[in-house]
């Protein structure tokens, strides 16, 4: 994806380049038009991911085009250019900041839920709860297209072990609250179960059900054997 070069009556200037142009033309004679500001630039960047990933989501990537992204997220396409010089930022960015948010809203409700004061099945029952109620709308599909180009397209991959990692890092902290003996082991076999899991539910239409009784077999292998109680004289 690269900025298109300036037509007839187009400023040059457009783009990065320029201090001060924020990605807009400069009529000749007028002042330069201000950048944003840190809070109206984060706004714009959430519009453009969020408008990559729904468009990901519906169509996949090779749906993504810098008009498609301004119509979708409602901005200028120079503002598409300005802050995402490249598809492979675009793509890098979106898959991370929809990470970022998920990790974060899993990690408050582990919180909430205090999942140091409940059992395994509890905890199981949580997260089929949270599965079966997070609806597999276009930005939740994107994900998944997004890991599958990973494969495809190596510049992704250090993106997508990242996401991986802080799934790992997220899991790791709820296995070790419930008791789980070597839960930063374990982390990565629990994230793979959900992720593939949930990719069975977007494919067939299943329900969350099999995710609680997956977990539930591999949470109760994981975990400690109760010590030996006294034997009677009668078992001797």
């Amino acid at each position: 994806m690269t900025a298109r070069s300036a037509g007839p009556g187009q400023s040059a200037g457009r783009g990065r380049t320029g201090a001060g142009t924020g990605g807009e033309a400069t009529a000749p004679g007028s002042s330069a038009t201000p950048a944003p500001g840190p809070g109206q630039a984060a706004d714009t960047r959430r519009c453009i991911i969020g408008a990559v990933l729904r468009i990901i989501g519906r169509d996949g990537v090779a749906a993504v085009t810098n008009r498609r992204i301004a119509k979708e997220a409602g901005v200028s396409l120079g503002s598409v250019t300005y802050h995402f010089a490249t598809q492979h930022d675009l793509l890098r960015e979106s898959l991370l900041r929809f990470v970022d948010e998920e990790t974060r809203r899993f990690t408050e409700l582990a919180e909430d839920s205090r999942v140091d004061r409940i059992g395994l099945a509890e905890a199981a029952a949580l997260v089929g709860q949270v599965a079966g109620g997070t609806e597999f709308d276009s930005e939740h599909i994107a994900p998944f297209e997004l890991y599958v180009q990973a494969g495809r397209d190596e510049r992704l991959r250090t993106a997508a072990a990242e996401c991986f990692a802080a799934y790992d890092r997220l899991a790791a902290r709820i296995l070790t609250a419930l008791g789980v003996a070597d839960a930063e082991r374990l982390a990565g076999t629990v994230v793979a179960l959900v992720t593939g899991q949930q990719l069975r539910r977007l494919a067939t239409g299943s329900t969350a059900e099999d995710l609680v009784d997956a977990l539930l077999l591999l949470a109760r292998g994981a975990a400690p054997a109760p010590p030996p109680g006294p034997v009677s004289p009668a078992g001797r």
